[in-house]
């Protein structure tokens, strides 16, 4: 493949490594003129490649190279053209991870070093150049071809691999790199990893399902003190605060013990009996609305004027609770 520049002087080697940095050697090293040079040559090989395997788009290009973590080795022959040099063909390596089958289709993990893209210019084939620019990648990595993965090869370079590398027998995979039966036998356990099967879902554990329950129930309720007795938040709080004074704001301190005997209830009774039940009953739950609604107006009245009566009905031994508010005096 000719090209309107000189070759010899932007590849001063007959086969060059290119990467990231797209230089290859000391004369192109700080130079943008060559480099522009160098990614005009890339990607016009890109394109015959493309063309050649009837692909939709170039896999390779001057601006994926510099991108991506591969290398690219290009051949070059510097006596045609009248000592310009032409490029002959090309050949584009790299790292990919794969998930891969074996004979007994067994999933595999492996990152093999596989080869991307190969072409050779048409009326350059058949004169060893292939052979030339692939063994000089397999020197230079110091890999054995069957411990490589190629990815979607065309039918010559299948070809290309039996006649000289005795690669015939593929292990069928489910994506388009083709692995020989060496692959598997000949590499370190190490580089090799198979993959876990797959755990079955199980069922939702019971104890995960009260738990969700209760987050939704939570998000559902009402803050505080609007919330019903029921509710997940009330609950908590109670376990707190069991009793509450009128006219105070929640605790989140311990309960404090409180003293058998209450007033209303008679002295000698003992705690267990029916009727003190009754009575802590009662008055536990008038406290608890008026707690609700002391909090509910606390911020719209004097906390002064709030007081509370104890007041016995006559010929009765029970005690009650009645909130009064009383005005403001002035003067």
């Amino acid at each position: 493949m000719e090209f309107p520049f000189d070759i010899n002087q932007l590849f001063s080697e007959r086969i060059s490594v290119l990467d990231q940095t797209l230089v290859a050697g000391r004369k192109s090293a700080g130079r943008p003129d060559l480099q522009a040079h160098i990614a005009t040559v890339i990607d016009e090989l890109g394109r015959a490649s493309a063309k050649a395997q009837q692909l939709t788009a170039p896999i390779t290009s001057a601006s994926k190279l510099q991108t991506q973590k591969h290398q690219l080795y290009l051949l070059k022959d510097g006596e045609h053209s009248g000592g310009r040099g032409v490029v002959v063909g090309f050949l584009k390596v790299g790292y990919k991870k794969l998930f891969l089958l074996d004979r007994q289709g067994v999933h595999v993990e492996a990152e093999p070093l596989c080869v991307l893209d190969f072409y050779i210019a048409e009326n350059l084939q058949r004169n060893g150049y292939g052979l030339e620019l692939f063994n000089f990648m397999l020197q230079h990595k110091n890999l054995e071809p069957v411990l490589m993965a190629y990815d979607r090869p065309s039918p010559k370079f299948l070809s290309f691999l039996a006649k000289h590398y005795c690669l015939t027998q593929s292990v069928p995979q489910v994506n388009n790199f083709v692995v020989f039966e060496g692959f598997f036998l000949n590499r370190a356990a190490a580089q090799l990893r198979k993959v876990p099967p797959k755990k079955p879902d199980g069922e939702i554990k019971p104890y995960s399902l009260m738990e969700r329950e209760a987050v939704r129930q939570e998000q559902k309720s009402l803050p505080w003190p609007f919330a019903p007795p029921h509710s997940p938040q009330r609950s908590v709080a109670s376990q707190w605060s069991k009793s509450l004074s009128v006219g105070c704001s929640p605790s989140r301190a311990p309960p404090r013990v409180t003293p058998t005997s209450s007033p209303g209830c008679n002295r000698n009774q003992s705690p267990q009996s029916p009727l003190s039940d009754r009575c802590r009953a009662r008055r536990t739950s008038s406290q608890q609305g008026l707690v609700a609604r002391c909090n509910l107006y606390s911020r719209h009245m004097d906390t002064r004027a709030v007081g509370l009566l104890h007041t016995c009905s006559p010929g009765t031994g029970r005690s009650c609770f009645h909130l009064s508010l009383h005005p403001r005096r002035t003067g």
